[in-house]
């Protein structure tokens, strides 16, 4: 879970794919910097019980996170962010 959502900040904050001549210019993750440790923020997970079948849980972290961030940035400056990535609008220091 925790991997998901740094990968879904990663994405938010500045990861994009790019085009030249046609053609996609990042060929793998390499390519595709994901956030290091040292700049991720703090996480805490929570199981919850529940009586559902067993599935997967990794993707789940992915998708809200980008939201999360733009409207933290919202809380903090009043400005809505529609657009990925967020680094276009906001400078991550």
């Amino acid at each position: 879970l925790i991997s998901a959502a740094i990968y879904g900040l990663s994405a938010a904050m500045g990861q994009e794919i790019t085009f030249a001549d046609g053609m996609v210019e990042q060929s793998n993750f390499h390519d595709y910097d994901a956030m290091r440790i040292s700049q991720c923020p703090a996480f805490e997970v929570a199981i919850l019980e529940n009586f559902h079948k067993m599935g997967g849980v990794g993707e789940v972290g992915t998708p809200p996170a980008a939201p999360a961030l733009a409207n933290a940035i919202f809380a903090l400056t009043g400005k809505r962010i529609r657009t990925l990535p967020l680094s276009k609008e906001v400078t991550f220091a």
